[in-house]
């Protein structure tokens, strides 16, 4: 009798211990946005991607309910500074976006330009595309691309040479209907939109900055989320890159020539 009585107590104090951690965590108001193999259509018609399959699996590490939406990047970054989103996925860190929000990397990875395989040779650096006054590029409004390509699109915005669109493939249809000769992304964006708009053959990928692998992260509100939810997240990302689960996401969406170099962040 003792013991079932122990067993009993026990039992209603680890479910009211796992019913607190619930309730702690809250419900989330999460945003994702439409780009590459991060987030995308799956041939059923249903979401897929890393960042979905990440944030699912954060779902189960931490107990927190993540309530999702479809948002422009442009929005996102908005909506986050304005404190009205809860967090997002996949940003980059900067002084700026630091003061409204706290970041968690579970992926780093560097930008490549993308350019027009009829482009001469002379403009297949980045100090010879600046020279070439007719030639433009396209970006993704809001996006970082690191120190050294953010600096050589400062150049180009100066002249007039910049198109920014709200999302990746608006940017690739610039490039494929010849309006920009130059886009820039992470191999994670590219790699399977090139292939959905039959443009892998007619595009040069250039490494210009090869150094510069940028880390990318969850994006959590410093106003609207608890610094102590945002460690218990930190602690989920954490388990997960040293269990192996982030890299067989990775694999799943990109394949593993590509997979493990996203592992390369601190």
């Amino acid at each position: 009798m003792l013991m079932r009585m122990l067993a009993c107590w026990l039992l209603l104090c680890l479910g009211g211990s796992a019913q607190a951690g619930s309730v702690e965590c809250g419900d989330i108001k999460l945003a994702f946005h439409n780009v590459g193999a991060l987030y995308y259509r799956g041939p059923d018609g249903a979401w897929t991607g890393i960042d979905k399959d990440v944030v699912d699996e954060l779902a189960k590490r931490t107990g927190c309910h993540f309530q999702a939406t479809l948002e422009s990047r442009v929005r996102i970054w908005t909506m986050l500074a304005g404190g009205k989103l809860d967090m997002s996925v996949s940003g980059i860190p900067t002084p700026e976006r630091e003061k409204f929000a706290r970041f968690i990397p579970y992926f780093a990875a560097r930008n490549y330009v993308l350019l027009d395989q009829s482009l001469p040779a002379s403009a297949t650096t980045a100090e010879g595309f600046l020279a070439a006054q007719g030639y433009k590029v396209a970006v993704v409004k809001s996006y970082k691309h690191g120190a050294g390509y953010d600096l050589w699109l400062d150049k180009l915005r100066a002249q007039g040479r910049v198109y920014e669109a709200a999302d990746f493939p608006s940017v690739v249809r610039l490039l494929k209907i010849g309006r920009v000769q130059a886009v820039l992304a992470v191999p994670v964006v590219w790699v399977p939109v090139l292939k959905q708009e039959g443009l892998s053959e007619s595009v040069r990928v250039m490494d210009w900055v090869p150094r510069e692998n940028i880390a990318h992260g969850l994006i959590i509100s410093r106003e609207r989320i608890p610094a102590a939810t945002a460690e218990r997240m930190a602690k989920a990302i954490e388990s997960m890159r040293n269990d192996g689960t982030l890299l067989m996401i990775f694999r799943r969406h990109i394949g593993d020539e590509l997979a493990s170099g996203l592992l390369n962040y601190q």
